[in-house]
C-alpha cells in the first residue's frame, strides 16, 4: 500500500514495496493480501488481552509476527526446542 503511515516500515533490512491502489492491486508478487492477513491475525490474537500496555506492545506484536511466520505448531515446537538447546549450551 502507498499509505504514508507505512513509511515507518522502511527501516533496517525491511523493504516495503508500495502499490498505488488507484492504479493497480498487485505488482508482480507484491500485493497487500499478506499484510492484511497478518494484521487480521494479530488483532484477533491481541484482542483476548483486553488492552496491552503501550510500552509492551512491540513484544506482543513480535509474538504475533513469530506465530505468523511459524504458523504450523510442529514448526513452532521445533523452533522453541532449538532456542532452548542454544540457551543450555
Amino acid at each position: 500500500d502507498s499509505f504514508r503511515s507505512y513509511n515507518a516500515l522502511d527501516v533496517s533490512e525491511f523493504t516495503h514495496y508500495r502499490i498505488n491502489h488507484s492504479k493497480e492491486f498487485a505488482q508482480d508478487r507484491n500485493h497487500i493480501n499478506g499484510i492484511e492477513n497478518f494484521w487480521s491475525q494479530a488483532k484477533r490474537h491481541m484482542r483476548k488481552y483486553n488492552g496491552i500496555p503501550k510500552e509492551h506492545f512491540h513484544l506482543f506484536l513480535k509474538e504475533c509476527e513469530w506465530r505468523f511466520n511459524y504458523s504450523d505448531p510442529k514448526r513452532q515446537l521445533h523452533q522453541l526446542k532449538q532456542w532452548v538447546k542454544q540457551e543450555l549450551n
